[in-house]
């Protein structure tokens, strides 16, 4: 009933829209002289602001279609390259004709399925793109597959991943961006078991929860002290008529984006009376950017119910993978198993979403990775959007992430064993980085229970 009154709430507000972009226009003419007083520009402030907060918010664009490198402005075509029913293989094509063939290492970007699109990870991608060839998971919005497509669990989306590598073929480089890093690891060791040639070459997992017991945050202890029964009845709908998937079990993304929400609800509320008063000032790159980050932040898609319920239970509730117990498909997963693929994990200091230490544990899980080709960052001053996106994420994560991809792929094309490659954090500075311990009940991070200083929008 949640989704019916959602979308019943939509409809009524759509006349009610019309008549305020009526008014802003209206007021906004130039010829009107109402538009150059003090109550004119109120007015049309607070139409933009009512506009911004109650329109339905469609799935972005990547819109990426150059870069630059080494000095050149290098068209980039977009174009899928795998399909299947609930995700597309996107590969972000660099025109060879302008830049000639470049032997790259092969970047598999794994998006959340979290409730927003893909195109969260758009500033991802764009540090990627110049010295790697990439691909991009693109995950359907639940309510636009009909039905009959089936279902779409938790071991479906690892069978995905495995289908994706392997198409993708050998020395793959993964990077999973939160939620996935569970996925991306379960798949690395199965893939490991079975002994398959196109195993990844390296795994980066990024802010993902692969221990949710270590550092609990707010989301952490939430799907922890409620029952599946009690997630299946509260948050689970229905998709309505007339969309594509109407009748099938989903958890709305508009349920997700109002958990967010609240968590930082002070934040979002003070964000958009800065927009007010920057739209009556006339302050236009502050309107941009606000403009910029919200486009995307309420830009929210469907997930399967099993998928998400699945995910609750394995990840957050019974820790399977932590605890040696999960199986895929009548297959115990092993991450000891896994020996051929080098594992970077990096985190935020201020991550409210998964605390310190939750993705660190997935060395502590794969016991058979050689100790030179294990790697744990911790990015100081992010918060969970910072990890993959923003200046930190441009100048000092993507950098190390750049050199630690490198020095694998160099490794296993010149000799294996008998190539030893340094950390790759040596390139930038003469000491290790230390990671701030999650273990301690007091520090400056305030590490206990979570309590964690929240980001800013775009930090």
């Amino acid at each position: 009933m949640n989704y019916y009154a959602y979308e019943m709430a939509h409809a009524f507000m759509s006349p009610v829209r019309f008549g305020v972009q009526a008014l802003r226009h209206t007021l906004g003419w130039p010829l009107n002289p109402m538009a150059y007083t003090a109550a004119g520009k109120n007015m049309i402030a607070a139409c933009e602001v009512f506009e911004n907060i109650t329109r339905r918010y469609g799935k972005p664009e990547f819109g990426i279609d150059s870069i630059s490198l080494a000095g050149l402005k290098v068209p980039v075509q977009e174009e899928v390259v795998l399909t299947k029913p609930f995700c597309n293989l996107i590969h972000f094509a660099r025109d060879e004709a302008k830049i000639g063939k470049r032997h790259d290492p092969k970047v598999l970007i794994v998006a959340p399925m979290s409730g927003h699109y893909a195109t969260l990870l758009r500033g991802t991608v764009e540090a990627m793109l110049p010295e790697h060839d990439v691909y991009v998971t693109d995950w359907a919005d639940a309510r636009d597959v009909p039905i009959a497509a089936g279902r779409f669990d938790f071991d479906d989306f690892v069978d995905y991943l495995v289908d994706f590598i392997r198409f993708i073929g050998t020395n793959t480089h993964v990077m999973a961006v939160c939620q996935p890093a569970v996925p991306a690891l379960v798949a690395t060791a199965l893939m490991a078991a079975r002994g398959d040639d196109t195993q990844p070459a390296s795994l980066v997992l990024m802010g993902g929860p692969i221990d949710t017991r270590r550092n609990p945050t707010k989301v952490n202890d939430l799907a922890a002290e409620k029952s599946i029964a009690w997630f299946e009845q509260n948050v689970i709908s229905t998709v309505p008529f007339p969309h594509p998937g109407f009748m099938r079990p989903v958890y709305p993304g508009f349920m997700q984006l109002t958990g967010f929400m609240t968590m930082n609800l002070e934040r979002h509320m003070n964000a958009h009376v800065e927009l007010f008063n920057n739209l009556v000032k006339g302050d236009c790159d502050s309107v941009k950017q606000h403009q910029t980050f919200y486009e995307e932040y309420l830009s929210v898609m469907d997930l399967t119910a099993e998928f998400y319920l699945q995910t609750v239970q394995v990840v957050f509730q019974d820790h399977l993978l932590p605890n040696k117990k999960l199986i895929h498909r009548n297959e115990l997963v092993d991450c000891s198993k896994i020996t051929n693929t080098a594992l970077m994990t990096v985190e935020g200091e201020r991550d409210d979403i998964c605390g310190l230490g939750q993705t660190e544990a997935a060395h502590d899980l794969c016991t058979s990775i050689p100790s030179d080709e294990k790697v744990h960052y911790v990015q100081s001053g992010v918060g969970h959007y910072g990890v993959f996106n923003g200046t930190r994420w441009r100048t000092e994560i993507q950098p190390r992430i750049r050199e630690f991809i490198r020095s694998i792929n160099y490794k296993r094309l010149t000799g294996g064993e008998g190539t030893r490659i340094p950390r790759p954090y040596r390139a930038f500075s003469d000491t290790p980085d230390i990671a701030p311990d999650w273990r301690k009940t007091s520090s400056s991070l305030e590490s206990a229970n979570g309590k964690h200083p929240t980001s800013v929008p775009g930090e």
